[in-house]
């Protein structure tokens, strides 16, 4: 069924109804005072009491779609005046009598007084629309009366109960949209599509997601462009966050991953087991050991393999090379993307070639490979926001959202403070992938839920892992996801 629904706070009615009972009891004093909250068992009383002195006819029975019908025209619009007691005395005095006049029991008529009443509960209507309501909900059900032959009180509740839930979910409005930025590596992408699973499939929200890069994604998380960043990382973005804090424009709901290691000076184990002597930052200095590294492009320096166009630690990375005094020494390339800097990795590593670059302890190759960072000067924030000459800090991973979403998605929120999605839950999806090298992302998200529920599923309520295993068990995907 299609109806608008405005309906009356109960709470409202019921303190209207307690002002009434007052007024009737003394004499109208020349300012009344407050009167006290009237609950339901009080309201139900009043509407028994107003049924009673109508001296009802003998019983008559109504079907199930009558009921139906009655909750439909007990939905009222919404208007400017609220009801008063007096208001509601008359309207149910006044509907009892004629329903009572028409045959109905007692009983009937005060079940279908009360539920009209007390179906208005979202906004403050007229004593108009209230008399309507409850004229019509009380009389319609008397037109065609049925005996009890045909109906009973099991048929009646179930058929209310029903006709109130789809009431329900056609007040409700409709769940925002959550966007994802979709962060251009692959643990981000992970968590994104894990996330989006339990947002839609868990909760009933939509989803969608922003492909990009770190810096673009960021802004667009603080525009509202974007709702959830599943990686923050500190401290590459830590001046960013702070002055996106400042405004007011970005919350920190939990963490993700957990602590993890960068390093723009990593090379290979087996390159230092050929050469032990080099392993700091100041040996790239050395000819020697520059010469390992050199290419036809970059000629008599170094070829570093540092972050991707459009992260954060490209700036770092470079601040760096600046900061050690190896300008002179390295040259920096950039690749497009993560899968770029990956490959170049993964293919020195298969030819037992030298390699230097910048990689991360939850990237895939640090995972699998045996790696070695190069030693640099200690983290200290003095260094970091001046000359970066210095490792970086211990990445701490924060899950960001737009300030505007708690409020919109309050389940989320508490989904995403649950979040415990760390690096030995990321290694074993790594080990997992690398045993199925045909799964992509999406493929790799329904493999963890189907396998991990003892994991995500302390993040959830019981509905909502319910919820996301039925849908599991079906073979569904998310509307959201992106084609891989």
């Amino acid at each position: 069924m299609s109806f608008k629904v405005k309906m009356l706070p109960i709470t409202m009615l019921m303190a209207a109804m307690a002002m009434f009972a007052v007024a009737c009891a003394s004499q109208p004093p020349a300012a009344p005072a407050p009167a006290p909250a009237i609950d339901e068992a009080q309201l139900s009383r009043v509407v028994a009491q107003a049924v009673a002195q109508a001296q009802p006819e003998p019983q008559r029975q109504v079907t199930a779609e009558e009921i139906q019908d009655l909750v439909q025209n007990a939905v009222m619009e919404s208007a400017a005046d609220q009801v008063s007691g007096a208001d509601i005395q008359r309207m149910v005095s006044a509907a009892v009598s004629e329903a009572a006049a028409e045959g109905a029991s007692a009983e009937e008529i005060s079940a279908m007084v009360e539920r009209a009443v007390s179906a208005a509960t979202a906004d403050a209507v007229t004593s108009a629309d209230v008399q309507d309501a409850i004229s019509s909900a009380v009389m319609e059900a008397q037109e065609n009366a049925m005996t009890a032959m045909e109906a009973n009180a099991v048929d009646v509740e179930a058929v209310v109960a029903k006709a109130l839930e789809e009431r329900a979910m056609m007040e409700a409005a409709p769940k925002p949209t959550i966007t994802f930025g979709d962060l251009n590596w692959s643990s981000a992408l992970l968590q994104n599509r894990i996330a989006q699973y339990i947002a839609e499939k868990g909760y009933g929200y939509p989803t969608d997601v922003k492909f990009g890069a770190t810096l673009p994604l960021f802004q667009g998380l603080q525009n509202g462009d974007t709702d959830v960043a599943m990686e923050i990382w500190m401290p590459n973005q830590r001046e960013a966050w702070a002055e996106a804090q400042a405004k007011g424009a970005v919350l920190s709901v939990g963490t993700s991953l957990g602590n993890d290691w960068q390093s723009a000076f990593v090379i290979p184990k087996y390159l230092q087991e050929q050469y032990p002597e080099l392993d700091s930052v100041e040996d790239l200095k050395d000819q020697q050991y520059k010469d390992l590294f050199t290419t036809a492009e970059t000629g008599d320096k170094a070829r570093l393999v540092s972050c991707i166009i459009g992260w954060a630690c490209e700036g770092v990375n470079a601040a760096q090379v600046t900061g050690y005094g190896l300008d002179e020494h390295v040259e920096i390339v950039n690749p497009g993307d993560g899968a770029a800097l990956n490959a170049d990795l993964y293919g020195a590593y298969e030819r037992q070639e030298p390699w230097l670059g910048y990689q991360w302890g939850t990237n895939d190759p640090a995972l699998v490979l045996d790696l070695v960072r190069l030693e640099e000067p200690a983290y200290s924030d003095e260094c970091w926001f001046t000359t970066k000459a210095c490792a970086y800090q211990d990445a701490t991973i924060l899950i960001a959202v737009n300030p505007d979403l708690p409020a919109e998605a309050p389940e989320i929120i508490n989904v995403l403070r649950k979040w415990d999605f760390n690096i030995n839950i990321y290694k074993e999806v790594v080990r997992w992938q690398g045993d199925n090298p045909d799964a992509d992302t999406n493929s790799t998200a329904i493999w963890w839920l189907n396998s991990k529920s003892d994991i995500w599923g302390e993040w959830v309520t019981p509905e909502a892992a319910d919820a996301v295993k039925a849908s599991l068990a079906a073979g569904e995907t998310p509307d959201g996801w992106p084609e891989e």
